[in-house]
């Protein structure tokens, strides 16, 4: 569908970037492959992020082995609600939210029995979501989505993609869910996204992999014109971020918590190129 899309943008003169297209004369020239795993492990970014005073969701816990599952679990317990990822996925996969009840830890709503964590938890550090190769669990705080957000979607945790070359922001995006998304924010699972004006730091139309939208589909509450708070501190905190990474092409996601402000989720070497259907414009159109 995505394939068709941009070659009907590209009959209209969009002037859309493919993915060959997008390696060869973006990421390849710009970024060494030994740097991948900066973006790529969680926790490795969230190093570099802490080490620079770069704000993001405080860490709880990593755990590396199966066996430290359970003396690392017992040392979380004062929390309330926190998020459970691996290290290495992507997509949003493997990506539990719990949250801590008078009668044990929930998810989705539902009683979620620690066994059931923990099994989880092993399958992450097993590779279940990161192709195969051994992974770690990364526990951090669960982020508070800005009011902001409720306006448009009540659900979910939707996110800002910030893409930078050479330490400039040239596109961007807000990503966020719909009903068929089941929370997430991610195209490919159902999000919609929507185009950013950046000099204004406003919200354009919304893409939903075929149609644009004014409002959101699901609900009819608007979303062309709203102005997106903290807008300019997103733009520097882009901008600082990418400048203590030795990647000169990257995605950068950003969310904004209700109490803490814009926060890094996550750095992407290989951001994707839905981007483009979201602000109606074409990558060669941004570079030239």
């Amino acid at each position: 569908m995505l394939k068709k899309l941009f070659k009907k943008s590209l009959d209209n003169n969009f002037e859309a970037m493919g993915i060959n297209e997008r390696n060869v004369s973006l990421i390849y020239p710009n970024n060494q492959r030994k740097h991948y795993k900066l973006a790529d492990d969680k926790v490795l970014t969230k190093n570099i992020l802490e080490t620079y005073d770069i704000p993001c969701a405080k860490t709880y816990a990593v755990i590396e082995r199966i066996g430290d599952i359970i003396p690392k679990w017992k040392s979380i317990q004062q929390y309330k609600k926190i998020a459970v990822k691996p290290a290495n996925g992507s997509g949003g996969g493997g990506i539990q939210i719990l949250t801590k009840k008078e009668d044990g830890w929930y998810r989705n709503g539902e009683l979620y029995p620690e066994e059931s964590i923990f099994m989880h938890m092993a399958n992450i550090i097993m590779g279940c979501f990161s192709l195969g190769s051994d992974d770690r669990v990364l526990i951090e705080a669960c982020i508070e989505p800005h009011p902001f957000f409720h306006e448009i979607y009540p659900e979910g945790v939707p996110d800002f993609r910030v893409i930078l070359l050479h330490g400039k922001p040239i596109i961007s995006m807000l990503r966020i869910p719909t009903d068929i998304s089941d929370g997430k924010a991610n195209l490919h699972q159902g999000g919609l996204g929507i185009g950013i004006d950046m000099q204004k730091g406003e919200l354009l139309q919304a893409h939903d992999g075929q149609n644009y939208h004014d409002v959101h589909p699901d609900n009819g509450n608007q979303i062309k014109g709203k102005k997106i708070p903290y807008w300019e501190a997103i733009i520097e905190i882009s901008k600082n971020t990418a400048a203590h990474f030795p990647l000169q092409y990257l995605g950068i996601d950003i969310v904004i918590d209700k109490t803490l402000g814009p926060l890094i989720m996550e750095i992407n070497v290989r951001p994707g190129l839905g981007i483009q259907l979201a602000n109606g414009v074409g990558m060669k159109v941004v570079l030239s």
